[in-house]
């Protein structure tokens, strides 16, 4: 087959399109035949040299794809050669196939085309698990959202929305502003002209950004609020004011999905395809995919993602 391999450490230029060793099931695994994979921040940290793949997994980038079940190895439950699903993978989806153990492998909701299947996975899996199973945002809560133009926030504004609270988030521009408002956030905020914890005040907050923004976060936290940093686009490091936390009686979270094992993301997996396909299939929330870009033009589709000027998930095709 052929995959995207990043021959080393660097700009977009690194990523070549290849022939490499098809893969073979394991115990417990699917190869999937892959339509298109989505494309996201964690895999231009790989590409930059900062985010190896955990232990074991493939060494080619690409955390989600969506496609046709070609082979099942022993042990697999509840699926079969030719069934349409999408997965969430802990790396490979740069590829023309890829394996998967089974419990992160989910049927594609009804109503979405294969192909923008792929800009959901991961997406979904790190909204729910985040803002819903950890943080617990409650119907007439209010949730904030960094980055409410990404893939993962314009997937958080509209699940928040459809499941009943109210949706405050940040974005980079004007344009950015009215598309996350169409979306259905009732409040957006321009950090580049306003700060946001002059501002905002929510229940609980997703949070990409890290160091840069951990004052302001608990600034803007409720009592009894909730954050959870899932990035480090803002640094690693900083200092945290703990009476602060303690006067709000406020949590925080940070975690990361890649590299739980697979029945932990199995259970998330089985939780979104309970409780977030409903709302996809009934046009609740739906994939926002910017462009489709062929697997072979991979550093393309990186040009994008570090342009910044993206609005939701940006796919490579096959």
């Amino acid at each position: 087959m052929r995959a995207i391999e990043i021959a080393q450490a660097g700009g977009p230029e690194v990523l070549e399109w290849r022939e490499v060793p098809d893969p073979r099931p394991e115990q417990g695994e699917v190869i999937i035949e892959v339509t298109a994979a989505g494309v996201n921040r964690a895999d231009v940290h790989q590409r930059n040299g900062f985010y190896d793949p955990p232990p074991g997994a493939s060494p080619y980038p690409g955390l989600e794809v969506s496609g046709v079940v070609s082979e099942i190895g022993a042990g697999v439950e509840g699926f079969a050669p030719g069934d349409e699903v999408c997965a969430l993978l802990s790396g490979g989806g740069y590829a023309e196939r890829v394996a998967v153990p089974w419990q992160q492998v989910m049927p594609v909701p009804d109503g979405v085309p294969l192909v923008r299947a792929a800009a959901l996975p991961e997406v979904a899996c790190t909204v729910w698990s985040n803002v819903f199973m950890l943080a617990r945002l409650r119907r007439g809560e209010t949730l904030l959202v960094h980055g409410g133009a990404s893939g993962i926030g314009t997937f958080a504004v509209q699940l928040a929305k459809a499941l009943g609270s109210r949706v405050i988030t940040t974005v980079g521009s004007a344009a950015k502003a009215e598309r996350v408002a169409e979306l259905g956030a009732d409040e957006v905020i321009n950090y580049r002209e306003e700060d946001f914890a002059d501002k905002a005040r929510a229940d609980v907050i997703l949070d990409i950004m890290g160091a840069k923004y951990l004052s302001g976060n608990i600034r803007a936290l409720n009592n009894g609020g909730r954050l959870v940093i899932i990035g480090l686009q803002g640094g690693r490091k900083a200092e945290i004011d703990l009476g602060a936390l303690l006067a709000k009686r406020a949590t925080v979270h940070a975690t990361t999905l890649r590299a739980r094992p697979a029945d932990d993301k199995g259970a998330i997996a089985r939780s979104v395809v309970d409780n977030v396909w409903p709302l996809v299939s009934a046009g609740a929330v739906r994939p926002v995919v910017y462009a489709e870009v062929p697997m072979s033009q991979a550093a393309e589709a990186h040009r994008m993602l570090d342009s910044g000027n993206h609005i939701g998930k940006i796919l490579l095709v096959r």
